[in-house]
């Protein structure tokens, strides 16, 4: 964190803030500012700032994407919205459980907790034989990236007081293993034999943390895998979800991987920031975009248990 830095968060939430319908989502109509996921993801950032539900400069706005996140969770368990669905409507459930479960060890009120069991108890009963989570709440196929939103929602869950299967778990530490490559990064899917790419090999990074694992042949590989592809002007296709990942890696595994890495993530949003302070993404959404670069940029405040050492 520098002085800038710190000066220029708060108007950054502000711009979330002022985007924020009265029902908890953004934007009008359909859309990705309806999804679960972009929703979740923007209380993650105010949560970031140390605000809580209902107390803080967001607790406002925090409180309404909670009542949002909650409104949208089925009988099944399933955490989603018909005019906010993206093509894989899992990674929305998985942001949305992450979100909850951490509200949920803020202020442990009994409706938000009745809705995150159900929302776990989908998250294990959709795992695939292989180990892993792909885009809808079945058991049928499994990738790196819906695996890593599955798992860090269990480990929220887990972290608040819930009851997570110690066999779900291992499960996806196998199937985790199994996708990363000869040079470290991690492949898509164990069907496909694809190269490392950056997104993907931090979520794989991140997803072996989530589950437990903090050391290893596997995690050593993976973080030298990442520093390869430091912030240097290096964009990715998949930038913002890729950084989100990467950066929980780097201060997982501290000393020079983070002191490496943050200081250019940080440097590199700050440049790429439009006039009107937000970030844009060409495949989503403001919001989206604008979420994920606050919660890369606050991590070091500390304030959220999933991204705790």
């Amino acid at each position: 964190m520098t002085p800038q830095t710190l000066e220029r968060i708060d108007r950054w939430l502000k711009w979330l803030e002022a985007r924020q319908n009265a029902d908890g989502a953004f934007g009008v109509g359909r859309g990705y500012g309806r999804n679960v996921g972009v929703v979740s993801l923007a209380g993650m950032a105010w949560l970031s700032s140390g605000s809580t539900p209902g107390r803080g400069p967001y607790g406002e706005q925090i409180q309404r994407a909670t009542d949002y996140v909650l409104a949208a969770s089925r009988s099944s368990g399933f955490i989603s919205v018909a005019d906010g669905q993206s093509h894989g409507p899992m990674y929305g459930h998985g942001f949305a459980t992450l979100f909850l479960a951490e509200v949920y060890g803020m202020t442990p009120r009994p409706e938000i907790r009745e809705r995150l069991e159900k929302a776990v108890h989908l998250i294990v009963s959709s795992q695939n034989r292989e180990g892993g989570w792909r885009y809808d709440p079945s058991p049928k196929e499994a990738d790196i990236s819906g695996t890593v939103c599955q798992i860090m929602a269990l480990r929220a869950a887990r972290n608040c007081g819930l009851f997570v299967p110690r066999e779900t778990v291992d499960r996806c530490i196998d199937y985790v293993r199994e996708c990363q490559n000869d040079d470290g990064g991690f492949k898509y899917q164990l069907v496909r034999r694809s190269p490392s790419q950056f997104a993907r090999s931090a979520a794989g990074v991140v997803a072996l943390y989530s589950a437990g694992v903090y050391e290893g042949d596997e995690i050593t590989r993976g973080l030298n895998y990442l520093q390869t592809r430091r912030p240097s002007g290096f964009i990715d296709p998949h930038y913002y979800y890729g950084h989100y990942y990467a950066v929980q890696a780097m201060y997982q595994a501290g000393g020079e991987h983070w002191e490496n890495w943050y200081p250019r993530v940080r440097d590199q949003l700050l440049g790429d920031q439009l006039r009107d302070g937000s970030w844009t993404d060409t495949t989503f959404s403001g919001e989206y975009a604008t979420s994920m670069a606050l919660i890369v940029l606050q991590l070091p405040n500390n304030h959220l248990p999933i991204f705790k050492r």
